[in-house]
Order: structure tokens, then sequence, then C-alpha cells
């Protein structure tokens, strides 16, 4: 089975690219997706958070008070805080699907996380695919898919850090500055290529690997 991280910021179009991969069979793990459930689900992490963040974290239904905690990492600079609560959970949780999607034969498993090269390049994965996108197409995108204010957008965007100092970590880039129809193909490109399939197979470098 091969195993794949794509990561990428805010707007760049990493999802699209998992959906694509999808249709192909590769079996897909969104991190933030699991985090927000693991963060209502574990009641291990739940009491961690609530014990760092206060009561307010949780509504008095057990639901997430997003609002809040968001506040308290941003705002007040917690976000390391609650990353070490959530991260080591979300990891090992991944593991585990990793695991049972090989028993199951899947060909393929993908990890979609923004956060995935923050402490270097996971030795888990056999690739590690990069999608860009220009800062301002970025911008437009996002405001458009959630309805937001360009200025919280683009705070949301200073958050992340700059994937341009990742590129030696990444075997593939797909740069998404162009259509829709052209990053799907990319992304069939790509894929097909990680499973030995394409022209280029095995690990790219960083000149082949940009498309």
């Amino acid at each position: 089975m091969v195993t794949v991280g794509i990561t990428g910021g805010i707007g760049s179009g990493k999802s699209t690219v998992c959906a694509e991969w999808d249709k192909l069979g590769a079996v897909i793990v969104y991190a933030d997706d699991l985090a927000k459930e693991l963060m209502v689900g574990d009641q291990e992490l739940v009491e961690e958070i609530r014990s760092a963040f206060g009561s307010e974290s949780y509504f008095a239904d057990g639901a997430l008070n997003r609002e809040f905690l968001a506040s308290e990492a941003f705002a007040r600079g917690r976000a390391d805080e609650l990353n070490k609560l959530v991260h080591p959970v979300v990891s090992k949780r991944v593991r585990d699907r990793m695991s049972r999607a090989e028993k199951e034969g899947a060909d393929m498993f993908v990890e979609e996380a923004a956060l995935l090269l923050d402490k270097g390049r996971p030795d888990i994965f056999d690739y590690i695919v990069l999608v860009t996108a220009g800062k301002s197409l970025r911008l437009d995108r996002v405001s458009e898919r959630d309805g937001a204010p360009a200025e919280d957008v683009m705070a949301r965007m200073k958050r992340q850090r700059c994937f341009d100092e990742l590129l030696h970590l990444c075997d593939f880039v797909i740069s998404n500055d162009s259509s829709l129809a052209e990053l799907r193909r990319e992304a069939v490109e790509v894929y097909h290529q990680m499973k030995g399939k394409g022209p280029e197979s095995g690990a790219a470098s960083q000149e082949r690997a940009e498309l």
C-alpha cells in the first residue's frame, strides 16, 4: 500500500486533489475533520481540553465551543498548547486507520493536513505532496467558499506558515494557479505516478515534481 501525506495552505486546493484520489480508490483521512471528531468523541481528550481551557470549551450538551477555543488559541496565543493536546491523539488515530486500510487491501492511504510538515517530514509516508496557489487566488477562493470577509481570510492565512519553506520535504508539488479542470488532471497524473504507473514513478526530484 502506498502512503501519502498531502498539505498546502488554506484555499490551495488540496481537498479537490483528495477528492480526485478518492474517486480512484484511495482511502482519505482529513486531519482537521478527524480532530473535530475526536475533540468531542474521545473522552480523555475532552477532559484534557476542559482542564487546560476551562468548562467554557464545551456547551452544556457536550458540543465543542469552537468560537471560544478559537479565541483562546489565536487571540490569546495558545494555539501550540491546544495542538499539543489534540495532535498526538489525531496522529495515533491516523496510524490506526492506516493499518486498517492496509489490512483491508487498500492500494493507497492519504492523510490531508495543513500542519503535516510542521515538525519535519513524517516517516510514515512514502510520498509528500504539496498543493500551492497564489495568495490572491487563495483569498478569493476561500472568501467565496466560506462567505467570509477578506480580512478574516487574510488573518487565517497569516496564521499558517510559509509553505515555500517546506519544498525540500516534498516529492510532488502541484500548482493550482490555473483552472479546476487542470488541477484535476494534475491530481490524476500524480496519483498514477505514485502508484508506479507513470513515467516518473518513485520519489521525484523537486525539479521533476513541479507540475
